[in-house]
């Protein structure tokens, strides 16, 4: 008998509109920018020949925006699992990129004690587990199809490293989770075969502002 061959694509949301360059995190009212729009039209395309039977995304509005076009493509429905929500992070509306903003006021430093935790936000571990219960539900709601979730650089990169059994503490200017990009989960049932990734927008700085 043969396996069940169900593909969960966790999508990551395209770019923001983020003129002040802060990290918004779970803010709300950050919306996709003309580019994301763009880039999520793109991936629409890409998945146009797609057995797709579920599209979920995060409660956060650039998710559903990027969800929107690859859903009604496919005469679906975007559904809502909470668990693919961005991480907490202690410094969102802030600036933080290195050498500017909140990094260099000595106020914030303690929240910096351990970065393998980390101590600023929700810990790694935390954000692989839900992931991962986010991806079987969405692997059970399609099984023999495609799924696609829509989240965030950092959880898909954290479900990612946990996966592959790396550790979760990593150098955010080396992850690779460009915007609108792609990291496939191939079961076999309910088991993992591979893990694939690929960029239907392009590369993009992990840093950039908008992102």
């Amino acid at each position: 008998m043969s396996a069940n061959r169900t593909v969960v694509h966790f999508l990551r949301h395209g770019e923001v509109h983020n003129p002040e360059g802060i990290l918004y995190g779970r803010l709300p009212n950050f919306h996709l920018s003309e580019e994301g729009e763009r880039q999520a039209k793109l991936v629409s395309e890409f998945l146009a020949d797609r057995d797709l039977a579920h599209v979920v995304a995060s409660p956060m509005q650039r998710a559903q925006q990027t969800a929107s076009p690859i859903a009604a493509a496919h005469g679906l429905e975007v559904t809502v699992d909470e668990r693919l929500i961005e991480a907490d992070n202690r410094f969102e509306g802030c600036k933080v990129s290195v050498g500017d903003g909140a990094l260099r006021s000595p106020r914030h430093w303690p929240k910096l004690w351990n970065p393998c935790r980390p101590s600023w936000g929700e810990p790694y571990r935390e954000i692989a587990h839900r992931m991962l219960g986010a991806a079987h539900r969405a692997r059970a709601a399609a099984v023999g199809r495609d799924a696609v979730c829509v989240s965030h650089q950092l959880p898909i990169w954290i479900l990612r490293r946990f996966l592959e059994s790396r550790p979760l503490w990593h150098d955010p200017r080396r992850r690779r989770c460009s915007l609108a990009s792609l990291t496939s989960l191939v079961f076999h049932d309910e088991q993992l075969v591979r893990v694939a990734y690929v960029e239907p927008a392009g590369e993009s700085d992990p840093e950039a502002s908008g992102a």
